[in-house]
């Protein structure tokens, strides 16, 4: 249980706790008492965990990818690519960038000002859609979105298109079933995570920008807020 893999697995779990509670215990506690009022706040304080932890499970999958890359292309030199030194220094980069992200976002929101009696359409203070109720000019939020969408979101997944090429041809390689059974097996369950992640996530992303109504966006969003953090353990649990 002290080997890389486990030990980036209990962090991504450790985050998945952290993920939902952002969100859930407040959608609970909404539902038992019927009052869906949230503080200025407590919504900045949601905006600000919620991005932290996502962006922080997507830097986790991403540095995940790369610890199966050198386990399967460079398995010779795995302990001594993968010491605890640098497995350590990998999760310090992901926290960080993960820190700096929300940081940014949050400090941009406090910038706008905002009408009173505002509706969130969502179950959660989703970002997206406090930029759409902002009274002020949000164009440099919105820039600024899709810039970090594009650094933070499609680059993590590019390298982890990468990675997973090289898996496949490096597995192909080799010339027996059982050590291509093998092989596949120490990465199969982190390529179903990795394809329920950016699956929900890209689902959502593409809702939001279409006509699509607020409750299906809402539905859409239960699934990698709630759904896929839930499922994790239980992928994982099935190669043990």
């Amino acid at each position: 249980l002290h080997t890389p893999m486990y030990f980036f697995l209990s962090n991504l779990s450790f985050i998945d706790i952290c993920f939902t509670s952002t969100i859930v215990p407040k959608m609970l506690v909404n539902i038992q008492t019927e009052n869906k009022a949230i503080t200025y706040a407590g919504c900045l304080t949601q905006v600000y965990f919620f991005l932290f932890f996502m962006c922080m499970d997507n830097m986790l999958l991403t540095v995940m990818a790369y610890d199966r890359y050198v386990a399967i292309c460079h398995p010779l030199y795995y302990t001594v690519i993968m010491n605890p030194c640098r497995c350590g220094l990998l999760v310090l980069l992901s926290l960080l960038i993960s820190f700096l992200n929300a940081l940014l976002h949050s400090l941009m929101v406090l910038h706008l000002s905002f009408c009173t009696d505002l509706k969130i359409p969502h179950f959660f203070c989703d970002l997206a859609q406090i930029l759409i109720l902002a009274c002020s000019d949000t164009l440099t939020n919105n820039i600024l979105s899709y810039l970090v969408t594009g650094l933070l979101g499609v680059g993590p997944l590019l390298g982890i298109i990468f990675s997973y090429t090289r898996i496949v041809s490096s597995i192909l390689g080799i010339p027996s079933a059982g050590g291509k059974y093998k092989a596949f097996a120490t990465c199969g369950s982190h390529l179903t995570v990795v394809f329920l992640f950016y699956g929900t996530c890209v689902g959502v992303y593409f809702s939001s920008v279409s006509p699509l109504p607020s409750r299906s966006r809402a539905v859409a969003s239960v699934m990698y807020t709630v759904v896929i953090p839930m499922m994790n353990p239980f992928i994982y649990s099935l190669r043990n």
